[in-house]
């Protein structure tokens, strides 16, 4: 395998990126900047950097053999029992992750799906009828499944966070050594995108701190009449709290494919107008969500506009400027860029 050592400053268009997905790249994004301006970002190879910043991988093709190939990268094994947090998605809508995709990868880990119940009145909103949900999507048939606050919820400190101090998740939570945050990045009504910081606090968070968060730490019963920075922020802190327990005991997937400005938990999500970027993984869920981000800003101007005015119109690149202020991770990131794994024939 050749390897190609670039040094890409200005714009850095997707259509650049993908070329060099025939080689072993990698790329170093040495700026915060804000996405409006993410064109303009300067990426460099990484010895022109004073700190070693976080690896984030990166693979074009969507596939299974792939999904598995990035989490080998990582080399990060996850012991023990190992939880496989994704998002199962409303009924109705179907973007959600493909069990189909993620078996291999989940079976490798031995893993157990594990979701919360929703704060909003779905049709997962109760333990019995989320449990229906993930066997009608099909992941009841890959792995077991833990609806984690069938049994109610428990307390994580944050003692460092400015809006909530603590976190709300279900009482299954400790039941797991390990945890996979296997995301699917795509918009968001209220946050502007969903990715691993969100798959962290809002997915883990059980229905209780769902609203909690939601409502920047003012309600456990009404997620709706909360200050739209505070949710954001407290997204930060409760994934910080659910990372101080965890340590390293934690990886980071997020796949990015049917992107619509809208989440999984929405019944009607609006179709895509982007085409699939790919997968990534990082140890870092700054650096992974902000490579997504990034990616997003970098592809075709007219079809991302939809997207890229949700993140803009929700303020959502708080959640990430906050999450980096708390010191959970850095928005400065090495990208490698992986070759596919041949598709079998």
């Amino acid at each position: 395998m050749r390897k190609c050592h670039q040094l890409l400053a200005g714009f850095f268009s997707l259509a650049g990126l993908l070329f060099f997905a025939s080689c072993s790249t990698s790329i170093n994004n040495t700026t915060n900047t804000v996405p409006p301006k993410a064109a303009g970002n300067s990426l460099q190879t990484a010895e022109n950097t004073t700190q070693t910043p976080p690896k984030v991988y990166f693979i074009k093709d969507i596939t299974p053999e792939n999904l598995v190939k990035i989490y080998n990268a990582l080399g990060r094994d996850l012991k023990g029992k190992v939880a496989v947090k994704i998002s199962t998605g409303e009924p109705g809508g179907h973007h959600f992750l493909d069990p189909n995709l993620i078996k291999n990868l989940v079976q490798q880990l031995d893993g157990t799906i594990v979701e919360c119940n929703t704060a909003y009145k779905g049709q997962r909103s109760e333990t019995e009828n989320s449990k229906k949900t993930a066997e009608a999507h099909g992941f009841t048939a890959i792995a077991p499944v833990d609806i984690q606050d069938e049994d109610g919820s428990m307390t994580l400190p944050f003692p460092k966070g400015e809006v909530i101090k603590e976190d709300y998740v279900g009482t299954h939570f400790p039941n797991y050594n390990s945890y996979l945050i296997l995301s699917h990045f795509k918009g968001h009504a209220m946050a502007g995108f969903g990715g691993a910081l969100k798959n962290m606090s809002i997915g883990i968070a059980s229905a209780e701190g769902k609203a909690w968060i939601h409502s920047g730490g003012t309600s456990l019963t009404d997620p709706w009449h909360g200050k739209q920075d505070d949710f954001l922020q407290a997204m930060a802190e409760a994934a910080g709290a659910v990372m101080n327990l965890l340590g390293d005991n934690v990886a980071y997937v997020s796949v990015m494919n049917h992107l619509s400005i809208d989440c999984d938990c929405s019944s009607h999500p609006a179709p895509p107008e982007l085409d699939d970027i790919g997968i990534l993984a990082s140890l870092d869920p700054v650096a992974l969500d902000k490579a997504c981000v990034d990616l997003i800003y970098l592809s075709d101007t007219q079809r991302s506009q939809s997207l890229r005015e949700r993140i803009e119109s929700k303020n959502g690149m708080l959640t990430i400027d906050h999450a980096e202020k708390l010191g959970l991770g850095s928005q400065k990131y090495e990208l490698i860029v992986l070759v596919d794994v041949p598709m079998r024939r």
